[in-house]
């Protein structure tokens, strides 16, 4: 076994490890960060499969900005884990269900979708329009490929992100019932007379009886 193989098994191990516990861990906070793991181990994969720009945007994009905000979303909408738990087996037989044709889904790709496909070999010289023999750009070619056939998805893809931006603030923007923050427009246009209300009372007068004379001038 060489050493592709070598790191293809560890990092393909890790990111089995990572991604079982990220759908195992009790702790959200601990979720996001085996996903952080996971995504890095994938970005470990991209490179042995030679496409280093899509690993370098893993990294960048996704372990650079889009998990840290996962991690601060999950940390400021304060998730009540007891709450959740409650349903999980409510979900269980669904999850399930999923999960096994997702499973069932990849082994049919993996099992008989790939042979008789050779490792694909980024050529490192092409040749332009004029006959001219260039050094090849993965980025360049994988850009135009990305806003000429598939403008539409990528377009979809932004507005879907913007959507769940939009609803994480709003999550973290709601109203909670055990908030106890105060209106500061209520504050400033408060007055003396709604915080303190003078009261008059009539003075009493308490006369002593037998009773009340303590035991001692009882005895002188």
């Amino acid at each position: 076994m060489d050493a592709k193989t070598g790191f293809f098994y560890f990092f393909s191990i890790v990111l089995l490890f990572a991604a079982f516990r990220v759908v195992t861990a009790r702790n959200p906070v601990h979720a996001v960060l085996y996903l952080i793991l996971a995504f890095a181990q994938a970005a470990g994969l991209w490179m042995l499969l030679k496409a280093e720009f899509l690993a370098i945007a893993l990294v960048l994009v996704y372990l650079g900005a889009v998990m840290v905000l996962f991690l601060f979303v999950v940390m400021m909408l304060d998730i009540r884990i007891d709450a959740v738990r409650k349903g999980f087996w409510n979900h269980f037989p669904l999850a399930v269900t999923v999960g096994a044709l997702i499973a069932l889904e990849m082994a049919a790709v993996l099992m008989g979708g790939f042979r008789g496909v050779e490792e694909p070999r980024p050529a490192s010289v092409v040749v332009d329009a004029a006959g001219h023999a260039v050094q090849a750009s993965n980025v360049k070619a994988l850009g135009k490929l990305l806003y000429t056939e598939y403008l539409f998805p990528i377009e979809i893809a932004a507005v879907i992100l913007l959507v769940a931006m939009l609803a994480a603030i709003a999550l973290t923007l709601r109203q909670r019932k055990d908030s106890k923050a105060i209106d500061p427009s209520e504050q400033v246009h408060v007055r003396a007379a709604d915080r303190l209300q003078v009261l008059k009372i009539a003075a009493t007068q308490q006369t002593a009886s037998a009773n009340d004379v303590p035991s001692e001038e009882k005895k002188a």
